[in-house]
């Protein structure tokens, strides 16, 4: 790994999924949920990943059987799992990446880790779609909560602004689809994601 400190993986799964209509965690593509996958994605290359939920998900089916960092803030969106982590271990980088990623891949994990900057607050793909930052499946490094607690306090929990505005690493993905997210029922059609029984 190319930063110094050890990183841990952080996937955030406790978002209320009001689009989707049934919990994105708990889709299913092959008979694997979209948080078992994404899980056992960040496992096969970090010693230690964590599930982000919500304080009412602690005990559901889907999250329970992993270590899971509970959300210490409220209406701060995503940002609420990665400051919550944060807290957590002050010391560590994390990896964080969203549940709703269905074509992220072994590449994309391996290439993010091996080209995370030690020089930068954060390291982050850059989208095939708008040349942005991905904040969802990005390194933040320990250096990076003084500046996200700046933006929050300018009430911006925006993590995409966030990156935007900060030092930020930005990388080319090798695998320019695999960070395509669903959001709702129209974007499942033809992805073989089923939604949960």
């Amino acid at each position: 790994m190319a930063v110094p400190e050890e990183v841990w993986g952080l996937v955030l799964a406790g978002g209320k999924s009001r689009r989707m209509g049934s919990d994105k965690a708990s889709l299913k593509q092959g008979g694997e949920t979209q948080l078992d996958r994404s899980m056992s994605l960040l496992g096969a290359h970090l010693d230690r990943v964590f599930v982000s939920a919500r304080r009412d998900q602690a005990d559901d089916p889907v999250r329970v059987k992993y270590e899971q960092i509970l959300d210490r803030y409220s209406d701060l969106g995503p940002l609420a799992g990665i400051l919550s982590a944060m807290d957590s271990d002050p010391e560590v980088s994390w990896l964080v990446l969203a549940c709703d990623l269905p074509n992220v891949d072994d590449d994309t994990i391996a290439f993010l880790l091996g080209n995370a900057s030690p020089d930068h607050l954060a390291t982050a793909y850059r989208s095939t779609l708008d040349g942005m930052p991905e904040p969802l499946c990005a390194i933040y490094r320990p250096e990076s909560r003084a500046t996200i607690d700046r933006f929050v306090r300018d009430r911006i929990h925006c993590p995409r602004k966030i990156l935007i505005n900060s030092k930020t690493c930005l990388l080319e993905q090798p695998n320019p689809g695999a960070l395509h997210n669903i959001n709702s029922p129209d974007d499942l059609v033809g992805t073989g994601i089923e939604l949960a029984s």
